[in-house]
């Protein structure tokens, strides 16, 4: 199987345009998703979690406090690690076996901390999802009704954007309309096809 990695800023655009890629037929796996899996209520991480945190990250109904834990992650680079330490492992399992059962010609990992974390070999390519960090703060508080001050903190948090560029492989530029990333993404689905079929040889 042939893997892109595809990542980028907080509100650049990845869900975007992985969706676009989905609609093309494109198996799509989304580590974020999987944390979410994992941290859902019954689930061992979200005890380890609690007993780690205390009750208090959890809401009345038992699950867990997902603006809380980000709030105290992204404040505190000692519990970011902690926490990275218990899922990142869970992540990359569940995300090589669901990879393993992907049926389009190539599949799309997204991986909003690839930069931050072990780097994966099996990941052929990575395609970086770039827009300006005024948009991704804009976008940010919007999408997760955060104040700017913890957009800002997110960002900060993360690697720095002319990192990511300079290390991607492929970059979709995400500053334009809905139709000009709709092309973007039909040229690189189409290199990707091409690579793929070289790659099964």
């Amino acid at each position: 199987m042939y893997i892109i990695g595809l990542t980028g800023g907080i509100a650049s655009g990845k869900s975007t345009v992985a969706a676009l890629f989905e609609k093309k037929g494109i198996t799509i796996i989304d580590t974020d998703q999987l944390a979410r899996q994992l941290t859902d209520i019954g689930q061992d991480s979200l005890q380890k979690i609690a007993l780690h945190f205390g009750k208090n990250i959890l809401l009345p109904d038992g699950s867990l406090n997902r603006k809380l834990l980000r709030t105290i992650i992204f404040s505190d680079n000692t519990q970011r690690l902690w926490l990275e330490q218990l899922l990142h492992p869970l992540i990359r399992t569940e995300m090589e076996q669901q990879i393993h059962s992907a049926q389009s010609e190539y599949c799309i990992t997204v991986i909003p901390l690839l930069f931050e974390s072990t780097p994966n070999p099996i990941i052929n390519r990575i395609l970086v999802v770039d827009t300006t960090e005024e948009l991704q703060l804009k976008r940010a508080q919007t999408r997760d009704n955060i104040s700017l001050d913890e957009a800002k903190w997110i960002l900060l948090s993360q690697a720095k954007r002319e990192y990511r560029l300079a290390n991607a492989t492929d970059i979709i530029y995400n500053t334009g309309s809905i139709d000009t990333l709709k092309e973007d993404v039909e040229k690189l689905h189409q290199l990707y096809l091409s690579l793929a079929s070289h790659h099964l040889k």
